[in-house]
């Protein structure tokens, strides 16, 4: 396993900008690039990251926009954002597939492997030839797990189905595993960054020994294309360890539920539910499991609650530092503020920055997350510098208690005053 501090990332606090490009719920393709007005305002909303110290960003190409007919490709809106990118200092790393497909394909399609490899290699050469000082860090397909689950399962995407996530999972996995090879192939410093959601499911309380081996089930199965994507289940794919360079885990506030009825578990309440896990515990298990440096890819909350939520993450994030978790970095996600996917009327407020229907290209910094937001990297700035120097001890929890399985839980992590001399 990789212990060790190296990381390619321009910076360990990151901001991602909703980039999806999917057909919706209802059959509406979206494009949140273009309505939040990121697409045409890049590099104003670069120099907004910059004076919070934000030099990593996740984007993403836009497949369905980029590929206009099979295998042709306009690359303009991406070499655009590019040019941004360098006049502000910023490191992109890049979603290929972002939920959407061009309008001719679905998963199951005969032709889909074959058109996204040849998306893949397409972008590939293109980055190589336009921006050969910037080393290609991608994501082939976001959240591989969840959009199988919400095509194949709930029927709110392509193709539109119920009862055949996993068919679309075994496909998306053999497509995403040929485009890694296909980039690598063409430059083998290609760094690739897999994104999956983190999860936790739970069987209701003084449920039967059955009802929590299910739940024990279904918490399992969120590994399941991460597995395939590595060989450890599907060796036929072709998946290896040595594909995925960073492994990037997506953590919400509404990320852990009771098997059966999808009820959340409560974050915030005084008196925890005892099934809640901390996200540190999270990574530590996925970790565990692969051993690969992780990064936080997504996690934001919506509303007055965004100061509350990045509090809880900083703290969790020292944890697993501090339990030997190589973590490369953490990304707001949204950094911009975003409207709903199947409801575009509706905007989340979860952005560093502020927007809404009357004005989408508004940026309204939210000054009590952003007073959050300097605050956690002060403190995790703090405690990553000692933690690499070897100082293991002198930290504390301020108004800290104990919870469940002996955790100690508080309102933030802090140095003691004699480490800070």
């Amino acid at each position: 396993m990789m212990t060790d501090s190296f990381t390619p990332f321009s910076s360990f606090w990151m901001g991602g900008f909703e980039c999806t490009d999917q057909l919706n719920h209802y059959g509406n393709r979206v494009d949140l690039l273009a309505l939040t007005g990121h697409l045409q305002y890049t590099a104003r909303d670069y120099a907004l990251l910059k004076t919070f110290g934000i030099s990593t960003v996740r984007e993403g190409i836009r497949w369905s926009k980029v590929e206009t007919r099979p295998y042709e490709y306009d690359f303009s809106s991406v070499r655009n954002m590019i040019d941004a990118a360098r006049i502000h200092g910023i490191q992109q790393i890049w979603d290929i597939c972002h939920f959407g497909y061009p309008d001719d394909l679905t998963p199951l399609h005969p032709h889909f492997r074959n058109r996204f490899v040849g998306m893949c290699i397409a972008f590939a050469e293109f980055y190589r030839d336009y921006a050969p000082e910037f080393e290609l860090i991608a994501t082939p397909i976001n959240e591989l797990g969840f959009i199988s689950w919400l095509g194949g399962e709930q029927a709110s995407t392509t193709p539109y189905a119920r009862g055949i996530g996993w068919d679309i999972k075994y496909a998306l996995v053999g497509a995403y595993i040929e485009g890694i090879k296909a980039m690598k192939a063409i430059n083998s410093t290609t760094k690739i960054m897999s994104t999956e959601p983190l999860v936790n499911i739970v069987p209701p309380l003084n449920a039967p020994d059955e009802m929590v081996f299910k739940a024990a089930e279904e918490h399992e199965l969120q590994f399941q294309a991460t597995d395939m994507l590595t060989g450890l289940i599907c060796p036929e794919l072709g998946g290896s360890s040595e594909l995925i360079d960073f492994m990037g885990f997506n953590f919400y506030y509404n990320n852990q539920w009771v098997f059966g009825d999808f009820t959340s578990l409560p974050w915030a309440n005084l008196e925890l539910d005892p099934r809640w896990r901390g996200l540190s515990s999270l990574l530590l298990e996925a970790y565990t499991r692969y051993g690969k440096p992780i990064v936080l890819a997504e996690t934001s909350h919506s509303g007055e609650h965004r100061p509350n939520w990045l509090e809880l993450i900083t703290r969790e994030c020292m944890k697993a530092i501090g339990a030997g978790v190589p973590l490369k970095g953490v990304c707001l996600y949204p950094i911009i503020d975003r409207p709903d996917w199947d409801h575009l009327h509706i905007w989340h407020h979860s952005g560093l920055w502020d927007a809404d229907g009357d004005n989408p290209f508004g940026r309204y910094l939210h000054e009590p997350y952003a007073r959050a937001f300097l605050d956690a990297q002060h403190t995790l700035q703090i405690y990553r510098s000692a933690f690499h120097a070897g100082i293991t001890e002198g930290f504390i929890y301020l108004d800290q208690g104990i919870g469940i399985n002996g955790e100690t839980k508080g309102t933030m992590i802090s140095l003691a005053p004699e480490i800070l001399i």
